[in-house]
């Protein structure tokens, strides 16, 4: 919505309102419970997941796989965003879930190819948000996939990904209890 060169100022309010929508019409529709709603993405969409979990109440878990979590670390720009961290310092820090590690409460699995030569996602991206996440008393998992690039190719490597994420979801997610719904007295 609005000026294309500065989407990202409103970045967090248009993710949580779509998603937001996304889940309330897969309640609608009678294919989703409410209370047991699981969010992943690759990449950006990693970046996206974190964020959602961070800034949300709508999901139960996530799995972040090879994002980028600090934007700071790209300095000169990311996806459609142009704009420098000297010039647009309060997107990049809003925009960045590693600084709001401390609020993130929602279980996060993070996902990473030990050699990501992506400049905007390197392994170190995801091993700082494990240890923010950590060191917040957040619940995490951190999962290094050995002489992965930024997208999966070994079998070896694809089956561990579906492993963890299922565990991951089964978990946190299939097995959750539902959510309390207090009512005021």
């Amino acid at each position: 919505m609005g000026d294309p060169k500065k989407a990202y100022d409103t970045y967090l309010d248009q993710l949580v309102a779509d998603a937001k929508a996304a889940v309330d019409e897969a309640v609608r529709l009678g294919v989703a419970d409410p209370d047991r709603i699981g969010v992943t993405g690759h990449s950006h969409g990693a970046l996206m997941t974190a964020n959602l979990v961070a800034h949300s109440d709508l999901f139960r878990a996530g799995v972040a796989t090879s994002g980028s979590y600090n934007k700071t670390l790209t300095p000169f720009g990311f996806q459609n965003e142009t704009r420098s961290v000297w010039e647009a310092p309060d997107v990049y820090l809003k925009v960045s879930p590693f600084f709001y590690a401390d609020k993130l409460k929602t279980p996060l699995l993070i996902v990473h190819g030990a050699d990501d030569a992506n400049p905007g996602t390197t392994p170190l991206q995801g091993s700082k948000l494990y240890e923010a996440i950590r060191g917040n008393g957040g619940t995490t998992r951190l999962v290094m996939l050995p002489h992965e690039p930024h997208w999966y190719t070994a079998l070896e490597s694809n089956e561990q990904l579906v492993y963890e994420m299922l565990r991951w979801f089964d978990k946190y997610v299939k097995d959750a209890a539902p959510r309390s719904t207090a009512t005021e007295h």
